[in-house]
């Protein structure tokens, strides 16, 4: 009896470790990607006097291709910065929470659709930087994720998100003057391409366990 009871409890040691371990690993990824648009920001403010900002997504010209990379990690000024920081953030977290790979792929894809769809779709001499890109892409593959996945905690987390972050969807929309609603309609598409990637590729490799 007590041999099964310190095995019981040995058990339940290995997995708060192994929670713990998964946690700091978020701690660390989303804290390195929000480290680096304050570093950029606080430089480019400090010694650039916003210049860097240039390096973001210019619609149909050759060299706002270089957007698709730096984009997401410019902002203009602390204000955009502090209101891209918690729901990406959050919403990144969100993300993390089956797997922490799930983040990078979804990252990904994103950056790359949102970024094409801007450069292709987006205003003659407009100009697209910030995270917002992301969070929508976030937040489009948290939404879809229970409808392509279709297991108790995807559809849970879908729930949890649309009532959280519902109203966000707006956001696609050309509502506000001098917002990204390109970045954020195709950071929403992209969302949703990665649910469905990540969905059918975990359904294949289920399918090759069994």
């Amino acid at each position: 009896m007590r041999n099964r009871q310190e095995a019981k409890e040995s058990i339940i040691r290995q997995e708060s470790r192994a929670i713990a371990r998964e946690l700091k690993t978020h701690a660390r990824v989303l804290g390195g990607f929000v480290a680096i648009m304050w570093i950029v920001e606080l430089v480019d403010i400090v010694i650039f006097d916003q210049g860097l900002n240039r390096y973001g997504i210019w619609p149909h010209h050759r060299e706002g291709l270089w957007g698709i990379l730096f984009a997401p990690f410019l902002h203009g000024g602390l204000s955009h910065l502090i209101a891209n920081t918690i729901p990406f953030i959050t919403l990144g977290w969100f993300v993390m929470l089956q797997e922490t790979s799930d983040f990078f792929i979804v990252t990904a894809i994103t950056m790359v659709v949102s970024g094409l769809g801007v450069w292709v779709f987006g205003l003659p001499n407009s100009h697209h930087i910030g995270a917002s890109s992301l969070i929508f892409g976030y937040l489009g593959f948290l939404l879809l994720r229970g409808y392509f996945e279709r297991n108790f905690s995807s559809i849970l987390l879908s729930i949890i998100v649309g009532f959280l972050y519902g109203g966000a969807i707006w956001g696609v929309l050309p509502t506000v003057p001098g917002v990204s609603w390109e970045g954020h309609l195709f950071g929403f598409i992209g969302g949703i391409l990665a649910a469905r990637f990540l969905a059918k590729r975990k359904k294949q490799r289920a399918g090759i366990g069994n």
